[in-house]
């Protein structure tokens, strides 16, 4: 996995209505050497009637989408933010990245790492075979909180899942550099391949001496 020392996590909520989806709030935190460092968040005003489900799911209102600056402008700052930095997301590619593009932002090739795709394929093995890879379910296998549906805690929990599967990598670095040294006591002294190096110039040498063979 990309080792990103800075980098953009992002997360949007949208009302679905006939099909078509209205985006209610985008939100951001950037990281840079492991630590949060800025946030962007902003609900966005919609004239589209907010469903009942999607207000009981993350807690935003009709106030709050009525009184919340328009999509473009909120777009345009988000841009701003975000500038040329790597994004990440948690399934971001089905869904947010999809409806950023249908609304005029298209921020594909900034997209650089899917936490979601990298949750999948250590669900085996740093997940211990966990059943539900629903963003709040591996947040609280490693101890992490925050509300779903509410679109800065995601971005944060996204972050805060990606340094974990980082320090994961580390360890696992770690661990082989110690049983390396295990097997190989030189190693310890930095000598390993010094005395290997040794042993093949010595073998070498016997075998252009032709008078060690007479």
């Amino acid at each position: 996995m990309e080792n990103l020392e800075t980098y953009i996590a992002f997360d949007l909520e949208f009302n679905t209505v006939d099909g078509v989806s209205h985006i209610i709030q985008v939100s951001a935190v950037k990281m840079d050497q492991h630590e949060e460092v800025d946030q962007f968040d902003s609900y966005v005003y919609s004239d589209v009637p907010l469903q009942s489900f999607i207000n009981g799911l993350t807690g935003i209102t009709a106030d709050k989408i009525a009184e919340a600056p328009k999509l473009e402008s909120v777009l345009a700052d988000f841009k701003s933010f975000v500038g040329d930095a790597p994004l990440i997301g948690y399934n971001a590619l089905k869904s947010d990245l999809p409806i950023l593009s249908e609304n005029g932002l298209d921020l594909e090739e900034q997209y650089a790492l899917d936490v979601f795709d990298e949750a999948f394929d250590r669900r085996a093995s740093d997940l211990n075979g966990i059943v539900n890879l629903k963003l709040t379910s591996v947040a609280d296998f490693f101890g992490i909180k925050g509300h779903g549906h509410n679109s800065l805690e995601d971005a944060r929990m996204t972050a805060q899942i990606y340094e974990k599967f980082l320090e994961l990598d580390e360890n696992a670095k770690l661990l082989e550099q110690q049983e390396e040294v295990s097997n190989n006591p030189f190693a310890a002294l930095g000598l390993g391949g010094l005395f290997a190096y040794g042993f093949t110039e010595a073998v070498k040498a016997v075998k252009s001496d032709s008078s060690l063979f007479l």
